[in-house]
């Protein structure tokens, strides 16, 4: 086998380093140019050795989540492909990537397409490779902020799923308002439309929880879960509790009044609102 340098042809050999083959490139003898010039001698190629224990470590991670993907709404296919580019932590090709997780060309083709509508990939300008030529082709690599691409897969849910379901609701509960209309006294049919009612205040207060999720900047909700996750869940019950004894007008006047302060006003109010509440506690 031999790779054509500079206009010398310098042969290519297998090495093995850490049970990973990669190629090196022998140098051919330098020769003089015009009588008195030497030869520019060749490098060796810049092709680092991959750690086969990592890769069989991100490809058994990526099965493992493609297998949880269906749970999660996304095709198996594509739950792979975001779990490998987001391990591998670099752009990666359609090639690499369908060589990586031994997929078909149309398989990786259309998963690929799918994980960037998800929002989960993004394309970029393929890295540059040693001595390749014309302009770069189409690389792909997974969002690496965790909360962005967790926000867009709640966003594309929300489309796909979400809004569908309020829509057969809306639409069922308008047949079963239309057919009391006409029959008042079928109250088997009357059962199903409160039924149905109460179901869609449910589906319609889930939705709306999910899709402020996604209009949240990626670090507020970081931080806000942050902060969730700090306090006790005896005190976040103790919250629940309270929300029962206390007014809801009274709740939610709170709530608009401190989300309009300042900053400034926000921490001198909850510096005087802790104090009052520790004098109450005595």
């Amino acid at each position: 086998m031999s790779l054509f340098l500079r206009g010398k042809c310098a042969s290519v050999k297998w090495q093995v380093l850490d049970e990973v083959p990669f190629l090196t490139v022998a140098s051919p003898a330098p020769t003089r140019h015009n009588g008195d010039r030497p030869a520019a001698t060749t490098h060796p190629l810049d092709v680092p050795p991959r750690s086969q224990t990592a890769e069989d470590i991100r490809l058994r991670l990526a099965d493992a989540w493609g297998q949880m993907g269906a749970a999660w709404g996304v095709a198996p296919a594509i739950a792979r492909v975001h779990a490998y580019l987001m391990t591998r932590m670099e752009p990666l090709t359609e090639r690499e990537v369908r060589e990586a997780l031994r997929l078909s060309h149309r398989a990786a083709s259309l998963a690929l397409a799918e994980a960037e509508a998800w929002g989960l990939i993004e394309r970029v300008a393929e890295p540059r490779r040693v001595g390749s030529r014309g302009p770069a082709g189409t690389a792909y690599r997974a969002v690496g902020d965790h909360w962005e691409w967790f926000g867009r897969v709640i966003s594309e849910r929300k489309l796909r799923e979400g809004d569908p379901v309020v829509a057969v609701l809306e639409r069922t509960l308008k047949e079963a308002n239309e057919g009391i209309a006409s029959r008042p006294d079928d109250q088997e049919l009357v059962e199903l439309r409160n039924w149905l009612s109460a179901f869609l205040v449910f589906v319609r207060l889930f939705d709306r929880a999910v899709s402020l999720v996604p209009r949240l900047e990626p670090r507020t909700l970081e931080r806000g879960l942050h902060l969730l996750s700090r306090v006790p869940d005896d005190t976040v019950l103790r919250l629940f509790g309270l929300l029962d004894a206390v007014d809801d007008d009274d709740v939610l006047a709170l709530v608009e009044s401190l989300s309009r302060l300042s900053p400034a006003n926000a921490r001198r109010a909850l510096a005087l609102f802790g104090g009052a509440l520790r004098t109450l506690r005595r």
